[in-house]
């Protein structure tokens, strides 16, 4: 059961379903910022959990990372809204074969994808949200979904972290303006280190300037030491969709 512990924060997430105007429904958590004000303008961050994480309990994807964004010291510093998805079994948040030493990007985005960004967009209406500081990031399967994300909706966000994740090198093009750190285990032997190598090589090409931290150490496991790193907090809301 989550917020049992005294340093488990997850019980902060409030339960929602999102349903499309189709039917289809997409089960997520939110964290609200600390002492929500309507008047003010509030990031987002959307995040992305791993195949691991995948089903119906509205509870699984809050178990890596998300304690970390509901602590009362992050709350303090950043106050934002958290946005975590539920992918179903069986789905992805990009249908690409992980394994593969490449892919290249579907031509429409996977359903769980999809329906997570049209969440998004209700809760802008919903609530007071800074619409040039709204953030994707994810590890593992969510991180190929934010590589995905921030490849297929270039124009919503103003920064990007994805975490032991690939993505496709032709798109470094509509990307190399976006702030990214990208992270991945030198000794990931679930997901190559180079899909990440990869992605920040295309992009540099590209004329982008990213930031890619490879944990010499690390196997799959690159994300609890980034979600636990304060300057990956000041580096990620200090980020700004340039005016358009």
């Amino acid at each position: 059961m989550i917020g049992i512990a005294a340093d488990d924060y997850r019980g902060r997430y409030e339960a929602r379903t999102y349903e499309a105007a189709d039917g289809a429904k997409l089960p997520y958590r939110i964290l609200r910022p600390q002492d929500y004000d309507p008047q003010t303008k509030y990031p987002l961050v959307l995040f992305l959990h791993g195949a691991g994480e995948r089903g119906d309990d509205n509870v699984k994807q809050l178990i890596h990372g998300m304690n970390d964004f509901a602590r009362d010291e992050i709350r303090a510093k950043y106050p934002c809204f958290v946005v975590a998805p539920q992918c179903p079994k069986e789905r992805k948040w990009v249908e690409v074969n992980w394994s593969a030493p490449a892919h290249e990007m579907p031509a429409q985005p996977a359903a769980p994808l999809r329906l997570a960004m049209e969440a998004i967009a209700g809760l802008e209406k919903e609530f007071s949200i800074d619409p040039d500081r709204i953030y994707v990031t994810g590890l593992s399967m969510g991180g190929y979904g934010t590589w995905d994300a921030v490849a297929r909706y270039a124009g919503r966000f103003a920064a990007a972290a994805p975490i032991c994740g690939g993505g496709d090198p032709a798109q470094a093009p509509k990307i190399a303006s976006i702030p990214l750190w990208v992270f991945h285990g030198a000794k990931d032997g679930v997901v190559k280190p180079e899909r990440s190598r990869q992605m920040i090589e295309a992009i540099k090409q590209a004329g982008g300037n990213p930031k890619y931290t490879e944990y010499p150490n690390a196997g799959h496991d690159a994300w609890s030491a980034t979600y636990k790193n304060p300057e990956f907090y000041a580096w990620l809301f200090a980020q700004r969709r340039p005016v358009r």
